[in-house]
């Protein structure tokens, strides 16, 4: 497959930006007379069986946006026994929203012992491969929806199996998405933090993805913990909780032109913050500057 995923033909959110629906700031986002957005995600699992407050927020959100989610809890490359009920549960909720997929994590959330409450990086291991893919296509089947998955952040990477050499990041995504025939949650902030964490060139990681199979962008600040005698970061933290970076922004903007350039259309772009929420128009500051950098991107 080298054309645009057909989850993206026809799209109404082409080159749109959303933000995440989030309980601290939904209110004010409501109460917001010209929002800078044009759909929110949400993460499902948090709203299943919700009503009182939370949910009559999320019912006039849903009435006011599109809604595409993203869910936390789906272990797409875990070995745990797929858990039928949540997924049952989903299903009618994401039917009730109107969710063309469903998107996940690649990684694992599940060790010995229970839920880690972590994503956890994976092997990149043909091996690893193999199991996410047929891990997705039965959380696919059972929710009857596309799917697609997220590139994750790390700070170490997983053990390999004895005598395999780890594939290049951008290869085993690249060899899972194919083989699962699924779409990708393309996290830039995530391509940028494993670059500085790794040592990897950001754009080449990006040049080396299947951007044909992008559905949507995930955008997001993250924390440095340590730098080089020079001031360059040489460990950053995911955290979702400061503001993009500049470096995060041009590599979003570098995405969208190797998009442009393959002919393919722009996915929708989503602003994430979880914490340290600062005031409603600094977020609404980011998001214009995001839809500024998809605007600007030739055609």
């Amino acid at each position: 497959m080298t054309g645009p995923s057909p989850l993206l033909s026809p799209h109404p959110l082409h080159g749109k930006v959303g933000l995440g629906f989030r309980a601290a700031i939904a209110e004010a986002m409501l109460d917001s007379a010209a929002p800078p957005m044009s759909f929110i995600e949400i993460a499902p699992e948090n709203y299943l069986g919700v009503g009182g407050r939370r949910g009559r927020l999320l019912a006039m959100a849903s009435e006011r946006w599109p809604v595409v989610s993203h869910g936390l809890c789906g272990d797409l490359s875990g070995a745990a026994p797929i858990d039928e009920d949540l997924l049952q549960a989903l299903r009618g909720f994401l039917a009730q929203h109107g969710a063309r997929w469903y998107s996940d994590h690649l990684c694992l959330t599940h060790i010995a012992g229970g839920e880690s409450h972590d994503l956890l990086p994976l092997p990149l291991s043909h091996e690893a491969v193999e199991r996410s893919a047929a891990r997705i296509r039965a959380v696919r089947d059972r929710l009857e929806l596309p799917l697609a998955v997220e590139n994750v952040s790390a700070y170490l990477r997983a053990p390999m199996p004895v005598g395999e050499t780890p594939m290049q990041e951008w290869d085993f995504i690249s060899a899972v998405v194919d083989a699962a025939d699924c779409g990708l949650l393309l996290d830039v902030n995530n391509v940028y933090v494993n670059a500085v964490n790794f040592g990897l060139d950001p754009r080449a990681f990006v040049s080396g993805l299947p951007l044909h199979r992008v559905v949507q962008f995930h955008m997001a600040g993250h924390h440095v913990e340590a730098v080089d005698d020079d001031g360059v970061p040489t460990l950053v933290i995911d955290t979702h909780g400061a503001p993009i970076i500049d470096p995060v922004f041009d590599l979003l903007d570098f995405t969208l032109t190797t998009m442009r350039q393959r002919g393919l259309p722009l996915p929708p772009v989503l602003l994430e913050r979880d914490h340290h929420m600062p005031p409603l128009p600094e977020l609404f500051g980011e998001l214009r500057r995001l839809q500024a950098i998809v605007d600007g991107v030739p055609p």
